[in-house]
């Protein structure tokens, strides 16, 4: 190539010229059909994730989320589906990558559901001793209510929004559960985080992974809980 433009310019200098608006005209060929092939890249708009969140907005969201637990000896599994309410109470506060609003928000999950292998469980009681069996185990149905959802959202990217929360929350079951002995009422304390995908500004796929804890807090005879289980979330979110 540069023996040609040697040439080029020593024995045909006006083709120079030429040659230049060539490649000029293939240059802009070449940056439209990039962006006919690309639409999403370079058509999409720039979503300023600090400059959507005021004023301080609520946050609308649907979601489903299953998981397992990781301290019991019986294999337990989660699988539930619920709604969000949520309220930006703050501007954005905090240095660099820090830097995010406050979040109250409540989740309530109509479609609770747990599952544990079916089991024969003997419990002995009375004076004189006396064991019964009972059957336990399968399918546990309920409902969950988290009251208090406290989240700290990261403002600092574009197009995600990461966020870190802590919550609690109230878990009601058809029978006991974990097992015999224990209680149809059930608290779940939790910890998690998640991120949020803006697909439009004010629209987000939402991820998240949650560590929760399930206790009756002694109100049965027993509470073995499910001291640790992570459930991971998919949702949808809209802000407004």
């Amino acid at each position: 190539m540069k023996k040609i433009a040697v040439a080029s310019r020593v024995l045909f200098p006006r083709f120079m010229f030429l040659g230049l608006l060539g490649c000029c005209a293939i240059s802009a060929l070449s940056q439209t059909a990039n962006l006919q092939s690309k639409p999403m890249v370079h058509a999409a708009p720039i979503i300023d994730v600090p400059r959507m969140m005021h004023p301080d907005p609520w946050e609308r969201g649907v979601f489903v989320d299953s998981g397992f637990a990781v301290t019991t000896k019986i294999p337990t599994r989660f699988l539930n589906a619920g709604v969000r309410l949520g309220k930006v109470l703050t501007g954005a506060a905090g240095p660099g990558v820090l830097r995010g609003q406050f979040e109250y928000a409540v989740e309530a999950m109509p479609y609770w559901q747990s599952f544990e292998p079916k089991q024969v469980v003997s419990v002995t009681s009375g004076n004189p001793p006396q064991t019964h069996s009972y059957n336990t185990g399968g399918t546990y149905t309920g409902l969950s209510v988290t009251p208090i959802i406290l989240r700290w959202n990261l403002v600092h990217w574009h197009r995600v929004m990461p966020w870190m929360q802590g919550a609690g929350g109230l878990i009601w079951t058809n029978h006991k559960y974990p097992q015999i002995g224990t209680s149809v009422w059930n608290f779940s304390p939790q910890f998690g985080v998640g991120v949020h995908y803006f697909v439009q500004p004010k629209q987000a796929i939402t991820f998240a992974a949650n560590a929760v804890h399930v206790s009756s807090a002694s109100l049965g005879d027993k509470n073995p809980g499910v001291n640790a289980s992570v459930q991971f979330q998919l949702g949808y979110t809209w802000w407004k």
